[in-house]
């Protein structure tokens, strides 16, 4: 994508068609604000050029301190302020002009409404791979937690599930992540299985773990009891495999990862009655 919108310390990538923002939750940026309108602005991108409209807002839109008329296109590093909050245009193709650091603002923002790959965030460019996988977990996470909370379990699993194949499929091409980033995944990977009924995302969960040879977490194990009882159907010759590749390192092991690991064997029988 040619566009992206820094906001706080996250990079939005802005995909061609119309990006609203607003305090309204069907906003693609809900900023929770209370200067801003529920449907307060509107980028409108084409491969090419970008735009911002004012939406009829109660407090206006500003560019560089100068309040918007109708459509008025941008260019990169172009910032503009909607309530207290000011974001930035960055131009993957010109010039970023005084693009020197994350756009500020004290409010906390949610990514909301559907995503779609392209609206994963690209995240700081400095640091490490491990660093930019656990800033997007922090940015979508939260947003995940309150589709959850609402009882909108696939557009729990709209939000994350990008992130979550993202992260398997380098896994299993030899990419090890770190274990904040694991432990991440997997526990929305287990709580999408028990908030979906899929029993695919319990599959997930056994094998990131497995890929990484490491013992299921204790917060993990414990979301997988809850979930194996709603989910459908696991991939029990998978977990049987782990379970296996576990014992063979079980010498290996602290005793609280042993204590682990014979819940994870009561899981797999759990499993396997259902």
């Amino acid at each position: 994508m040619r566009y992206r919108l820094r906001y706080q310390h996250h990079n939005l990538e802005l995909a061609p068609g119309q990006f609203v923002i607003g305090r309204s939750t069907d906003c693609q940026l809900s900023l929770d604000d209370p200067l801003v309108s529920r449907r307060h602005a509107r980028l409108v991108v084409t491969d090419e050029s970008i735009f911002l409209e004012d939406l009829g807002s109660r407090n206006g839109v500003l560019v560089s301190g100068v309040k918007v008329e109708g459509r008025r296109q941008l260019e990169g590093g172009d910032r503009f302020t909607i309530g207290s909050q000011e974001m930035v245009v960055i131009d993957s193709q010109g010039s970023d002009r005084s693009v020197t650091g994350p756009a500020s603002g004290s409010v906390h923002a949610t990514y909301a409404g559907p995503l779609t790959v392209t609206s994963l965030p690209v995240v700081r460019a400095d640091g490490d791979e491990g660093s930019r996988k656990a800033d997007a977990f922090k940015l979508l996470g939260a947003v995940a937690d309150k589709a959850l909370a609402m009882g909108k379990a696939d557009e729990a699993e709209r939000i994350l599930g990008s992130l979550l194949t993202q992260l398997i499929e380098r896994a299993r091409a030899g990419t090890r992540h770190p274990a904040e980033v694991i432990e991440q995944a997997t526990r929305y990977s287990a709580r999408l299985a028990g908030a979906t009924g899929k029993g695919a995302w319990i599959d997930y969960t056994i094998e990131l773990f497995a890929l990484h040879q490491r013992v299921l977490s204790a917060a993990v194990v414990d979301e997988l009891y809850v979930s194996v009882r709603r989910a459908s159907a696991v991939n029990l010759a998978q977990l049987r495999a782990y379970l296996a590749a576990m014992r063979t390192i079980s010498t290996q092991l602290s005793a609280n990862e042993r204590f682990l690991l014979q819940r994870v064997e009561g899981l797999e029988k759990l499993a396997a009655l259902r």
